[in-house]
C-alpha cells in the first residue's frame, strides 16, 4: 500500500464540518419540517447533540487502534476471513453512498439550475473531478477544504445577514407553539436527521487517526467539526421555518434553496440562491470525495493491493453507472432517504462501531484469562 501524506488536525475538523454539512443543508429541512413541523430546529438540536456521542464511540474505536484504518481493524478483530467479507460490505456501502450523492447533484442541477441539460453529462462531469481529488491524494483534498473553507463561512455569513435585512422576511409564529409534536414524530425526525448528519461519520475511520498527524488535538477537533457543523444546519433549518412557514418548507423537495430565493433586499441584493447552490455543491463534494476515498483505500487493503490510485477510474465508471440506475424516479430516492437509509447507515455508523468495542473488549478478557 502506498503511503498517504497526512494532514493536519486543523485540516481533519475542517474536512468533518464539510462532510457533516454536505447534503444535509438542502434536504434534512424538508424532511423535519414533514415530520415536525415547526419543531424542526429541536430535532435539529436533539440530533446535534447525539453527534457528539455518535463522534465520542468513533474516538473509542480510533484510540483502540491508532495506527489502522476501519478496514484493518475489522480483519484484526473478527479475522481474516470474516473481517474482509465485512470489509466488502462496508466498501459497498460507501460506494453506493457516493453514488446517492452523485445522483443529488444531477437532481439538483437539472431541476433547478440547467434543466436542459442531460443529467448524464453532470454525472460524468462531476465523477471526473470526484477520481482526479483520489489520485491527487487525501493531503491535496484537505489542503482543497482549508483554501476553501474561508469562502464558504464568508457565503454562509452573506445568507443568513440577508435573511434579517429589511423588509424583513421571517414571522415568530411560524415556529410557534412550541413542542406541539408528539414523542414519536420527535424520535423519528431525530433519527432521521442523525442518519443524514452524523452516523455517515464512520467513514471517517478510515483517516481518523491514523492518517492525522496529531490525534490527541483531532480528537478535540472531531468534537468541535461536528458541532460547528450542527450549529450550522440549526441556523438554517430555523431560519427556513421562520421564513417559509412549516408547511410550506415541508412541500419543497429545497426548502433551503427556496429561503435563499425569497431574499430580496431593496432590488439590489437578488438571486442569492446562487450562494446556497455554491455552498451545497463545494460541501457535497467533499462529502462524496471522502466516501469516495473510503471505498477506493478499503479495496485495495482488502485486496492487498500495492496502489489504490488503479482503482479509482474503474470504481469511478461504476458510480457513474449505477448512479442513472438505482432510482427511477425523485420519489423513489425520496423514500428511499426516509424508509430505507436510515436503517442501512445504522448498520456501519452505529451497529459496527459497538460490535469492534465488544469484540475488542472479549478478545482483551480472554487474553487476560489465558495468561
Amino acid at each position: 500500500m502506498v503511503k498517504e501524506s497526512k494532514i493536519s488536525a486543523r485540516q481533519f475538523a475542517i474536512l468533518v464540518i464539510l462532510f457533516s454539512i454536505g447534503t444535509t443543508i438542502l434536504v434534512i429541512p424538508g424532511s423535519l419540517a414533514q415530520e415536525v413541523k415547526q419543531d424542526a430546529w429541536i430535532a435539529s438540536v436533539i440530533g446535534t447533540g447525539i453527534g457528539l456521542l455518535v463522534v465520542a464511540l468513533y474516538i473509542a474505536i480510533g484510540r483502540m487502534f491508532p495506527t489502522m484504518t476501519l478496514v484493518e481493524i475489522n480483519e484484526t478483530l473478527f479475522g481474516k476471513w470474516l473481517g474482509k467479507a465485512v470489509s466488502l460490505t462496508f466498501v459497498f456501502f460507501t460506494l453506493y453512498s457516493a453514488t446517492e450523492l452523485l445522483l443529488y447533484v444531477g437532481n439538483f442541477l437539472t431541476t433547478q439550475i440547467m434543466p436542459d441539460t442531460p443529467i448524464e453529462a453532470i454525472h460524468i462531469l462531476f465523477a471526473c473531478i470526484l477520481i482526479m481529488g483520489i489520485r491527487l491524494g487525501l493531503e491535496t483534498l484537505a489542503r482543497t477544504g482549508e483554501i476553501l473553507f474561508p469562502f464558504i463561512v464568508f457565503l454562509f455569513v452573506i445568507l443568513v445577514v440577508s435573511v434579517f435585512l429589511p423588509p424583513v422576511q421571517f414571522k415568530f409564529e411560524n415556529i410557534q407553539p412550541v413542542f406541539e409534536t408528539g414523542l414519536k414524530p420527535m424520535i423519528r425526525a431525530v433519527f432521521l436527521f442523525t442518519s443524514v448528519f452524523s452516523l455517515p461519520l464512520i467513514v471517517l475511520l478510515m483517516i481518523f487517526p491514523v492518517s492525522v498527524n496529531q490525534p490527541k488535538a483531532a480528537e478535540k477537533n472531531f468534537f468541535i467539526g461536528i458541532l460547528i457543523g450542527g450549529i450550522c444546519l440549526i441556523i438554517i433549518i430555523a431560519l427556513t421555518i421562520l421564513v417559509l412557514g412549516a408547511d410550506n418548507s415541508a412541500r419543497q423537495m429545497y426548502p433551503s434553496y427556496a429561503l435563499a430565493r425569497k431574499i430580496n433586499v431593496g432590488d439590489f441584493l437578488q438571486r442569492v440562491e446562487a450562494i446556497m447552490a455554491i455552498i451545497w455543491l463545494i460541501t457535497i463534494y467533499f462529502k462524496m470525495v471522502l466516501y469516495f476515498y473510503a471505498s477506493v483505500i478499503g479495496l485495495a487493503l482488502t485486496l492487498k493491493m500495492n496502489n489504490y490510485r488503479t482503482l479509482t477510474l474503474p470504481l469511478g465508471m461504476i458510480v457513474v453507472s449505477l448512479s442513472l440506475i438505482i432510482h427511477p424516479n425523485v420519489a423513489h430516492s425520496a423514500t428511499f432517504d426516509k424508509e430505507v437509509w436510515p436503517l442501512y447507515v445504522s448498520t456501519y455508523g452505529l451497529a459496527l462501531p459497538l460490535l469492534l468495542i465488544v469484540v475488542n473488549a472479549f478478545r482483551k478478557k480472554i487474553k487476560k484469562i489465558s495468561k
